[in-house]
């Protein structure tokens, strides 16, 4: 436990340090947001703090191979390889804005490393059901979901402090879960993680002094798709425990991208739909929406963990169940807050 802390607390001033220097460069080299229409903010910021996170977080994973005293999973070189190909076509995209493409090209080829490195989804299980699936389609979903866990946590990333503050709920729930399954590596990085996105949070908590870019972000959402797949694999969770404590972010995330295609709306092109920049037009303001933004997950997380222990299908449908309506209702919510506004500003 205290060598476990002990790396945390070194990814967390490794991040800390790195992320405050980078909000601090103004030199010629420095890589700013400037705002444009999905923004929330009105002054151009420093955006590449996502490499103060990725360095809290290879500081971390380094530390807990050397202390682990095991060896590393069979699976590890496809998912750095895939890693450092999603970090750098990121890092390019937050200096240069690379063609839609070449970054879809880039993810596609990184998830496919992580598939062929042996972790591709062959079962769908909920306690007492389960339904298998051939190698092909396996693959072709595994892939796909790395592919739009990646560019969903980047759309996700337009308020400050959510991406950040939801990797520490999200991975700080894997960390958890691996703990109970006894696996530690698995638990160890995932603290690790979670120390990346709290070195950085303390500068990007609103009013934020520097954001994560798409390098952080994009970097965040793969791994968050690659830990569930690791998890689904070695039977520390399966594959919709994850889901479930990142549902906030692919809820919203969905049901955007989705609705704006049925309107006939391109989906790439920036805009301010998700629900949480709704709430934010409404006059709810960054730092009181991010902390809502927060309990929401949090309690998503709290039932994922709590379903999975109980190990009762009944009781796991129950609860899916009841955080899809949840869903349902906090979506009709907003809706009925916009069209009140929309009323007092028609009879003002």
């Amino acid at each position: 436990m205290a060598i476990s802390l002990w790396i945390v607390g070194a990814g967390f001033l490794i991040s800390g340090t790195a992320s405050y220097l980078i909000s601090r460069y103004r030199g010629r080299w420095a890589v700013l947001d400037r705002p444009n229409q999905r923004s929330l903010h009105a002054n151009p910021l420093p955006r590449l703090g996502g490499v103060g996170i990725i360095s809290g977080i290879l500081v971390t994973a380094i530390m807990a191979y050397r202390f682990s005293g095991s060896g590393l999973v069979p699976f590890l070189l496809p998912i750095l390889f895939g890693f450092a190909i999603i970090i750098s076509i990121s890092l390019l995209d937050d200096i240069y804005k690379t063609p839609v493409l070449m970054r879809l090209t880039a993810q596609l080829t990184a998830a496919m490393l992580v598939i062929y490195g042996g972790l591709s989804v062959n079962t769908l299980a909920i306690s007492g059901w389960s339904m298998h699936l051939s190698v092909s389609v396996g693959a072709s979903l595994s892939i796909l979901f790395i592919v739009w866990m990646t560019n969903l946590y980047n759309f996700m990333d337009g308020m400050d402090g959510f991406a950040a503050g939801m990797g520490i709920i999200g991975f700080g729930a894997f960390a958890v879960l691996g703990g109970l399954a006894g696996v530690w590596q698995f638990a160890q990085v995932s603290a690790g993680i979670v120390a990346g996105c709290g070195g950085f949070l303390w500068l990007n908590f609103p009013p934020a002094k520097i954001f994560m870019g798409d390098v952080g972000a994009a970097s965040l959402g793969f791994l968050a798709a690659v830990f569930m797949l690791w998890a689904n694999h070695e039977n520390i969770f399966p594959l919709w425990v994850g889901a479930t404590v990142f549902s906030p972010f692919i809820v919203d995330a969905t049901w955007t991208l989705v609705s704006r295609v049925v309107r006939g709306k391109p989906p790439w092109h920036a805009h301010r739909e998700h629900f949480y920049q709704r709430l934010v037009r409404l006059g709810w303001g960054q730092r009181r929406t991010v902390l809502g933004e927060y309990a929401v997950m949090l309690v998503c997380s709290l039932l994922a963990v709590i379903l999975y222990m109980a190990n009762s299908a009944l009781i796991q449908i129950i609860g899916l169940g009841f955080i899809l309506l949840a869903y349902v209702g906090l979506g009709l919510l907003v809706r009925d807050l916009e069209a009140r506004r929309r009323k007092g500003e028609t009879q003002s």
